[in-house]
């Protein structure tokens, strides 16, 4: 019914407006003379000319006529006033001037009776049409609205709810406010309610029938978010988010945009302020070199170092296809952007030599690894080959080409290691630390003349939200097929932290590190799965167990139940950055762990299984199979 109710054209607006002008200067002039109409009509045509004249100049070039009258607003309302006050002014101008030459024009009582009945006549007859437009159209619609609340009294959410209760293809009605300033409770705001953030109010929403929750401010502290969801979760009500104003539709706000709240936002930690001048000094104008830039930590590496204006990076990668898309993307945002594909595989050194030889990078942030702990259970030679050769290679070469910084990206699998991925991982800090040391045992080796020292740099964290085959991806796809979600124990923890917050103190702590470091992240606390996965599946709007069920498979070969970030014969010492420390760690002798990575390595060439597994476990002695078929040779004789 809405889209057939016509807008009055333009001209009839108008028309409609200049005759309020009129009618309102003759009832100002009958009250001004007390209803003496002879007295009343004394040169009126006259004045009543001039007015009309006035005011139709007025009303064209503030353009009052082409507002749609049923959507009148404040700045229409403002717009009216301010024609209505200039026209007074020039009626008391006017008035003076005919008043020197003995002409009566307008008392100055008729031109202030006039501008009070003028202004409210112009603004009443829209308001009313308003009204009755929301009565006649809109309250029917709302009948059939599902019921929702909006979180938050200020600008964002006032607005939020003018444009779902305004918008006719809403399907939803915006009843009352939530909020937790003490000062707006029970309060009255454009008619409707505001109540308290408390289990007392959701126990009300759900006898009032509300059925979701608007989170109208972007800008809300995870901590507050959390507490918000939990809280309706708890009551059945579903929590969604309204998108960024300059995403909203023509203005409008529709059901269909708001976004529901993800499991990421509720992880996320407080936005990390990084303000260390050296980072921009350190990498502008550098070369940097990034590899595995495809993947989901090297890309937004890649993004995140464009910011810093370095000369180039060079961006390597052996999956084809996401790099090119990588680059398309860079090359949308970042049309001037300094960067280089390069296809090539970090095991091939002479493909990695020609790389340094043609570009000489400055600075290397290496990410490339295989990371899938099931999948390199099964294939350990495959882990050590790309793992440990491949960051061998690497190391060399930046030795060899001068490279200021090489930063390597590890796990928090690498402490305690009960699989081969975490192991492989151990071993490649173990490697670049040991090289590190016996290239510049001393700090006279560090400060030589005439040659520019490697530092190498290991930054170890957790699980990152989002990433190429983590477990809330996953999560996904199996909510969205309708379920069982699968967890692998119902006790399993794992920390957590975005991408972009990994990356940022990746960055951080390649600038900061000198050399020989394995620097380790605050992570917060580690989270259940399971509970992780009961939480998406109410987020979605269904209820574990009676709409989606979870299955616990057991623990995959290698898996550990608690992730650690430091072993038990490690402490850490703190650094400027409140996220980053560094762990204190057992330090290797090159010679003795070279002639035992070099036997790791052609055994892994040679793809033996078992041998290879061994052989890590004699270079890292605290790595103990879990749930493995190489727990065998963890038996002590």
């Amino acid at each position: 019914m809405p889209d057939k109710f016509k807008t009055l054209p333009r001209w009839l607006i108008f028309l409609l407006d200049l005759t309020g002008v009129g009618v309102a200067l003759l009832v100002s002039q009958i009250l001004r003379f007390n209803f003496h109409v002879e007295q009343a009509f004394q040169n009126f045509s006259f004045a009543l000319a001039l007015a009309l004249t006035i005011n139709a100049g007025l009303f064209y070039g503030f353009k009052s006529y082409a507002g749609i009258v049923r959507y009148t607003t404040i700045r229409d309302t403002f717009r009216l006033l301010a024609i209505t006050t200039i026209s007074s002014i020039i009626y008391f101008v006017i008035g003076f001037i005919y008043y020197q030459k003995g002409v009566f024009f307008l008392s100055r009582a008729t031109i202030l009776i006039n501008f009070f009945i003028v202004s409210s006549g112009l603004i009443g007859y829209r308001m009313v049409v308003r009204h009755l437009y929301r009565l006649f159209f809109t309250e029917n619609l709302l009948k059939n609205r599902a019921r929702a609340v909006v979180y938050d009294t200020s600008e964002q959410g006032l607005l939020t709810k003018r444009v779902i209760n305004d918008y006719p293809q809403s399907q939803m009605q915006v009843v009352a406010f939530v909020d937790d300033k003490a000062n707006n409770h029970g309060k009255i705001m454009e008619g409707l309610p505001i109540y308290d953030l408390n289990d007392a109010t959701f126990k009300k929403l759900v006898d009032e029938e509300v059925k979701l929750i608007i989170i109208a401010n972007k800008e809300i502290a995870v901590q507050k978010l959390n507490l918000i969801v939990d809280m309706a979760l708890l009551h059945g009500i579903r929590v969604q988010q309204v998108p960024p104003i300059s995403q909203w539709l023509k203005g409008k706000l529709g059901s269909e945009q708001l976004k529901d709240i993800n499991i990421e936002d509720l992880l996320e930690r407080e936005v990390i302020q990084i303000h260390n001048e050296n980072i921009f000094y350190a990498l502008k104008g550098k070369k940097v070199l990034v590899t595995g830039a495809a993947g989901s930590i090297g890309s937004e590496m890649v993004r995140q170092l464009i910011k810093f204006k370095p000369a180039l990076i060079v961006l390597c990668d052996k999956a084809e296809s996401p790099l090119h898309e990588l680059c398309l993307e860079i090359q949308e945002n970042y049309s001037n952007a300094p960067i280089k594909p390069y296809i090539g595989d970090i095991c091939d050194k002479v493909r990695m030599d020609h790389l340094f030889e043609v570009y000489n990078p400055d600075i290397v942030f290496h990410a490339a690894a295989y990371k899938h702990v099931p999948l390199m259970e099964e294939n350990p030679s495959v882990a050590i080959l790309n793992n440990v050769l491949g960051t061998r290679v690497l190391a060399e070469l930046s030795v060899s080409y001068g490279v200021e910084k090489f930063v390597m990206i590890s796990t928090d699998k690498a402490v305690n290691p009960t699989n081969v991925m975490g192991a492989s991982k151990r071993i490649s800090e173990i490697l670049i630390q040991s090289l590190f040391k016996h290239l510049y045992p001393s700090e006279e080796a560090l400060m030589k003349k005439g040659t520019r020292p490697t530092m190498f740099i290991t930054t170890r964290f957790g699980n990152v939200l989002g990433s190429n085959g983590s477990v809330i991806p996953r999560f996904k796809k199996q909510i969205e097929r309708g379920g069982p979600l699968t967890v692998t124990h119902p006790e399993i923890t794992r920390y957590f932290m975005t991408i972009p917050e990994a990356c940022q103190l990746v960055i951080e702590a390649g600038v900061m590190g000198m050399g020989g470091e394995i620097f380790v992240f605050d992570m917060g606390n580690p989270v259940r799965v399971v509970d992780l996965a009961e939480k998406m599946i109410r987020l979605s709007g269904r209820q574990p167990g009676a709409d989606i069920d979870i299955v616990f498979t057991g623990l995959r070969p290698g898996e550990k139940l608690y992730e650690e970030l430091l072993s038990n014969k490690e402490n850490t010492l703190p650094t400027y950055h409140e996220k980053i420390l560094i762990a204190k760690v057992m330090e290797y002798d090159f010679h003795a762990v070279n002639e035992k990575i070099e036997q790791l390595i052609q055994s892994a060439s040679k793809h033996y299984t078992f041998e290879t597994v061994a052989l890590m476990k004699e270079i890292v002695p605290e790595f103990i199979s879990k749930n493995s078929t190489f727990e065998s040779l963890d038996v002590k004789v």
